[in-house]
């Protein structure tokens, strides 16, 4: 039976000793009375939610799944109990905006009230999620009118909020839906189509579904030009607010899935279902990437959320599990045998799996405070500053600790051994749950053609060079530090190689785009590995100037810099030599000839 604490002391020190988040929201006027204490209470209540009440559903939830029955989905027990107290406690609002019943607090907080909710229960904490999600883009999008019956309803928890993109022939290439919209008299429109794999998409947690749908207006444009967006309730609403009669949207199934399965992934069938557009004609893609962007730094802090959990249910095992001695001599005579933990590589695994963690904790953090100065920052330049950061960097925080965050579980149930294949203990649930988070939201491989095509080659590399500032200034700054050489010379290196590297495919793919292509993932991981190197080295630099250090947490902190720099920063060197050997070896054979 696995357990679960949430990682305060971590989340404490990335707040308020290395970020020193107090002082960054201080400027914003909106956030200027969200001190240390309000964000310790925030965390600390959090915490007990995720603890206490959805943490035990966990397991429960995944052997029960959800079940489907003529067009109604039934959530495992006791899933809805705990919507019902996460919604009256105010959670669902929790960085929302004050005027439609938010809480108006920071989106650096709500990064890490997320991570424990998802630690505790994935599949749970998907259904507020979306219901967010949606509320952010009508609220981006959507007209006063549209704000004002939605997003209450939504941020309360009454309602709960989807988004219908995919289709069965259309997943990445959204431009090839087919569902249609025909205008109405009255103004709506009238939707025809099916959407799959759609979360949350139907379920008993709430009275209403507000749905977010993609579908294309007659004669429109070809491709992603021509998708408009339209809100779809599952039930019409009433003048007054109140739900009114069944739209023509229904669940016509629900898939059954490698793992999330206390999360209900519907099939959608919309037969003449009543819609109302938001964001103007064809400006579908446009409005729908502003769910997209926030869901894709979400599904990134899945991996973290999950590895987390895997990490502290390893952790606890292999200080417990007694194998072997250590092969350079007995470390606990009184006991049969050795904590497995003694043992070299399985030292490896752990702080592996710390490493990973505890950067990707960083990550989240540092991109959710620049989302907050985006938002709220008075001055022009601070806003422009930092939207071109999270641009950049929004693709490495969804591929990168996904795809971290999978090695991290599976590297949880490696510790286990044959105990971590066996269901009870609840490490194989781990992996199962995270590996859907490289695929959802766009895939991996889409996050890395969009950080080298879109937000790299396309401005010239302006936005890296904005980065890349930030690295320069750190090593500038730290370079008379004997004590920071460790961590600032290879910090420089990798520095040199990541802008030379981008040089070399941005050239190379003006004479072949394949290049690009080919390039694309492993380029995404010798970025992630750039950010991850800076995040470490500058946690250590705030380590090392700890005079007291009672419990050792400072001293792990550097310790854990020193396996990132040792262990999983050589990585990069390989990633390298794979980007520059070209995309011939990768298309020069032909596929007729592939299966010989």
């Amino acid at each position: 039976m696995p357990t679960y604490k949430a990682p305060l002391r971590d989340m404490r020190f990335v707040l308020h000793e290395w970020l020193e988040v107090h002082h960054h929201l201080k400027p914003l006027d909106v956030f200027a009375d969200v001190d240390n204490e309000l964000i310790d209470q925030v965390l600390e209540e959090s915490s007990r939610f995720a603890e206490n009440v959805i943490f035990p559903l966990n397991q429960t939830g995944d052997q029960e799944g959800c079940t489907y029955q003529e067009g109604e989905v039934k959530t495992p027990a006791g899933f809805k109990e705990a919507f019902r107290q996460y919604s009256q406690a105010g959670w669902l609002g929790l960085d929302a905006d004050p005027d439609y019943g938010g809480q108006g607090l920071p989106k650096i907080l709500g990064i890490n009230v997320g991570e424990m909710i998802g630690s505790a229960n994935t599949a749970w904490a998907m259904y507020p999620g979306l219901s967010r999600g949606a509320a952010h883009t009508i609220h981006a999008h959507g007209d006063e009118a549209s704000k004002t019956l939605y997003i209450p309803k939504l941020l309360s928890g009454e309602w709960a909020g989807t988004m219908c993109l995919t289709e069965a022939h259309a997943g990445t290439d959204l431009g090839m839906i087919r569902t249609k919209a025909e205008p109405l008299d009255d103004g709506s429109f009238s939707l025809t189509g099916q959407k799959i794999f759609i979360s949350a998409g139907e379920h008993d947690m709430t009275e209403n579904i507000i749905h977010l749908v993609l579908a294309k207006l007659p004669n429109a444009p070809e491709g992603t030009k021509g998708i408009s967006l339209f809100i779809v309730p599952k039930y019409l609403v009433n003048p007054d607010g109140s739900p009114g009669e069944r739209n023509g949207i229904v669940c016509g199934s629900i898939e059954h899935k490698m793992g999330i399965n206390g999360s209900a992934t519907a099939v959608l069938n919309l037969d003449k279902a009543r819609g109302y557009l938001i964001g103007g004609e064809h400006n579908g893609m446009r409005c729908m990437f502003t769910m997209m962007n926030a869901a894709r730094l979400d599904t990134g802090m899945q991996g973290l959320s999950l590895g987390e959990v895997s990490f502290q249910n390893a952790l606890a095992y292999a200080r417990d599990r007694i194998q072997s001695r250590s092969i350079s001599g007995t470390k606990a005579p009184e006991r049969e045998a050795d904590p497995i933990i003694v043992h070299a590589d399985v030292r490896r695994m752990l702080l592996t799996q710390k490493a990973y963690n505890e950067g990707a904790r960083a990550f989240a953090n540092w991109l959710a405070l620049q989302l907050d100065i985006e938002k709220n920052h008075p001055d022009d330049t601070a806003r422009t500053d930092a939207s071109d950061l999270v641009a950049l960097l929004t693709p490495v925080a969804k591929a990168f600790m996904t795809d971290n965050g999978y090695e991290v579980c599976n590297l949880g149930m490696q510790v286990y051994g044959g105990h971590g294949y066996i269901k009870e203990w609840g490490m194989e649930q781990y992996v199962r749950d995270v590996r859907i988070s490289q695929i959802y939201e766009g895939t991996n491989g889409i996050q890395a053609l969009d950080l080298i095509g879109r937000k790299v080659l396309r401005d010239g590399g302006e936005k890296l060079k904005k980065f890349g500032k930030l690295v320069e200034t750190f090593i500038k700054d730290n370079s008379a530090n004997e004590a920071m050489s460790e961590f600032v010379g290879p910090l420089a290196k990798l520095g040199q190689d990541v802008q030379e590297t981008t040089m070399w495919i941005g050239m190379q793919g003006m004479q072949n785009p394949d290049e690009v292509g080919a390039a694309a993932t492993n380029y995404l991981r010798l970025v992630g590995h750039l950010v991850y190197a800076y995040l470490w080295a500058s946690m250590a630099q705030v380590a090392l100037s700890k005079t007291e250090d009672k419990d050792g947490f400072y001293k792990a902190k550097v310790h854990t810099a020193r396996f990132y720099y040792a262990h999983l920063l050589p990585e990069t060197s390989a990633l390298k030599r794979k980007i520059k050997a070209g995309s011939k070896i990768l298309l020069e054979l032909d596929e007729d000839v592939f299966a010989f």
